[in-house]
């Protein structure tokens, strides 16, 4: 399973990077504002100064609602860097210009997916990845998981190449649970990455190994 993190911050992006694991960078406008960075020419040259960073994909969302608009707004992101994916919303416009994109050989995002027939279409439409935002599922009492389930099946039976990137992920367990169930992707914080770090009895044993190599080396 391939590992993004889910910011617009470049210290914690350089963190991850540096860590080994990191495969790509998804991001968005309202995490771009997190960060401070408006105005249009500071959002492209953001996206560029993340490409820089990583070796891997990096999702840039369009804002037009309108087909054309996305089009137009796609191109200009895709033109920015090699690695840039255009990031479009799950709407009839969306699909269309994932459908656009994808016969050009440009690489998609479709997000905002809270459902398997939304995704179906989003692969119909040759989106090299589908965003299903299983944090936010869970939030309205609904099993994000399971809806990555369905999308797994219903991608297999059909031999589908788009890529099941669960998004909105929370916390560790969902990483994990991510993995066992077949997810290509999952885009997050990094404290949920560092979190697969930790366990008491790595502690421990690590603690009681230094005790005991220094007990015999003094």
């Amino acid at each position: 399973m391939k590992f993004f993190i889910d910011t617009a911050n470049l210290a914690q992006i350089k963190e991850a990077q540096a860590l080994g694991v990191l495969d790509g960078v998804t991001t968005n406008p309202s995490l771009m504002a997190k960060e401070g960075i408006t105005g249009k020419n500071s959002i492209l040259k953001h996206y560029v100064d993340i490409c820089n960073l990583v070796d891997g994909d990096v999702s840039a969302e369009v804002n037009a609602l309108d087909y054309d608009g996305m089009v137009k707004e796609g191109e200009e992101l895709a033109d920015l860097h090699d690695q840039i994916v255009v990031k479009l919303p799950m709407t009839k416009e969306g699909v269309m210009a994932a459908k656009y994109f994808s016969d050009k050989g440009i690489k998609t995002n479709v997000t905002l997916v809270f459902s398997a027939g939304q995704a179906l279409l989003a692969a119909k439409a040759g989106a090299t990845y589908v965003s299903p935002f299983i944090g936010r599922l869970d939030d309205v009492s609904t099993d994000g998981l399971a809806l990555i389930e369905e999308i797994r099946l219903i991608y297999d039976n059909y031999g589908y190449e788009t890529q099941i990137l669960a998004a909105s992920v929370r916390h560790t367990m969902h990483i994990v649970n991510c993995a066992k169930i077949g997810a290509d992707v999952m885009t997050g914080p990094l404290s949920a990455i560092y979190g697969l770090l930790k366990h008491p009895l790595t502690d421990i044993g690590l603690a009681q190994f230094v005790a005991d190599f220094e007990k015999g080396n003094k």
